[in-house]
């Protein structure tokens, strides 16, 4: 029998795509057989599923699991929005949404997790991937959690219960009624929805992003020919109508567009019996950021055809 070297190991991962553990088991199954160990994976469907993991998932859900302190989300992504529509694929999100909300929230730690069966999370990813047939990851995860106050949560465009297109975590800190907090907390989850902030408040801004923005408006400004002073002036205006469009707490708030975010929550504390925080906020859009593979039949039919 061959000796299971890690070399040995890290090879077959390469070769199949399959976790380091899983092949580790295949070379011990197979006496270390390099060969052995490919076609042992390959009938237990493992190799199968490595084999789409280049494939694009951008279609899927996103998954809340939340309690009264406390909440969590997770986007899982697949190849299709049929896949997505699949019961088994979206009790699987919920899965992991709880194990996220009963952890630190981090997806590593979430495939890590064990769960109701004795596998891990990525085990029964793996199982998932070459059961359903297409690719499948967890993409991000996240979870806030206060001391006194609640999270309060908002799905919209709802496939089933806490499952949907975009999610939104909404933690508030206060020590007044939970149920009113709770609606408030809901309101400002649909907000975010609406409206994509970038940040809680200006401080919480990529600071890079506001030197381009300085950038582009200095160019705008100088472009008028005014003095130097008078272009500064121009430039904090402009920044300060750009922290009133990407700044929570600085935005109108839709419900009621004379008042900012941040003077809503002031104004519940009078209605929840005590003052208020907007602690943090979390908000995940299906897909945002994943560059979606498109195929153009129409020239690639041409190009067969010319070079035949």
């Amino acid at each position: 029998m061959a000796e299971i070297t890690a070399s040995l190991v890290r090879e077959l991962r390469e070769a199949t795509g399959v976790g380091m553990m899983d092949c580790k088991k295949a070379l011990t199954e197979t006496g270390g057989d390099l060969a052995a160990a490919t076609d042992w994976l390959r009938k237990k469907g493992m190799s199968k599923a490595a084999k789409k993991a280049d494939r694009v998932a951008s279609e899927g859900v996103i998954a809340i699991a939340a309690e009264d302190k406390a909440g969590a989300m997770i986007e899982l992504n697949s190849e299709t929005d049929f896949v997505s529509r699949n019961p088994d694929f979206q009790a699987f999100a919920k899965r992991l949404a709880d194990l996220a909300l009963h952890t630190d929230g981090g997806v590593e730690e979430i495939l890590a997790a064990q769960m109701d069966d004795g596998k891990t999370a990525a085990e029964a990813l793996t199982d998932m991937i070459a059961t359903i047939g297409e690719n499948m990851t967890l993409r991000r995860a996240a979870r806030l959690q206060v001391g006194q106050g609640v999270v309060a949560h908002y799905v919209h465009n709802a496939v089933a219960p806490d499952l949907g297109r975009i999610g939104v975590l909404v933690a508030l800190e206060s020590e007044g009624d939970t149920q009113k907090l709770a609606e408030l907390g809901r309101k400002i989850a649909m907000h975010v929805a609406a409206t994509s902030p970038m940040a809680l408040d200006i401080e919480d801004l990529d600071q890079a992003v506001v030197a381009s923005e300085r950038d582009v408006y200095g160019e705008q400004a100088r472009a008028s020919g005014k003095p130097e002073a008078i272009i500064e002036k121009m430039i904090e205006g402009r920044l300060r109508k750009f922290y009133q469009e990407v700044v929570l707490l600085k935005q109108a708030f839709v419900m009621n567009p004379d008042q900012t975010v941040a003077e809503l929550v002031d104004s519940a504390a009078k209605d929840v019996g005590a003052p208020v925080k907007l602690a943090a906020f979390v908000r995940m859009g299906l897909g945002e950021g994943i560059e979606k593979k498109t195929e153009d039949f129409a020239a690639e039919v041409a190009a067969t055809v010319q070079g035949s």
